[in-house]
């Protein structure tokens, strides 16, 4: 599953070599003055997340990009058993291509708690 890393500049994604060619990269970073919200979900979230385009095994695993019916475009890496770190990126410009991103880790509260005491409510 992707990996998120936070240093005092930018949450840092790599996603592992099955992902990268669902998700179409390999690693991007995030500025943390792009980041407008944070939050953290204790399990898998049954949202609807629109329509996709990626990879999904029903109940277990969604990796990809998910276009929600008003308008919210996601960058998903979720897998069943870990917490979900829910990204909220500030309002997108030509050059980037997501709202939100929505990331399995087991390390999802300690990064959203890094994030806050960096200033993103």
């Amino acid at each position: 599953m992707a990996q998120p890393i936070y240093d005092e500049a930018a949450l840092h994604l790599t996603f592992s070599r099955w992902e990268a060619p669902v998700v179409r990269y390999s690693a991007m970073a995030v500025p943390l003055n792009s980041i407008s919200s944070v939050e953290v979900f204790p399990r898998w979230t049954s949202e609807t997340l629109g329509i996709r385009s990626g990879l999904t095994v029903s109940g277990y695993l969604k990796v990809g990009t998910f276009l929600h019916p008003r308008g919210t475009t996601r960058l998903v890496s979720m897998k069943r058993g870990h917490p979900i770190l829910r990204v909220g990126l500030r309002g997108r410009k030509a050059d980037e291509k997501f709202d939100e991103l929505l990331l399995s880790s087991p390390d999802a509260y300690e990064i959203a708690e890094a994030l806050r005491l960096a200033g993103v409510r």
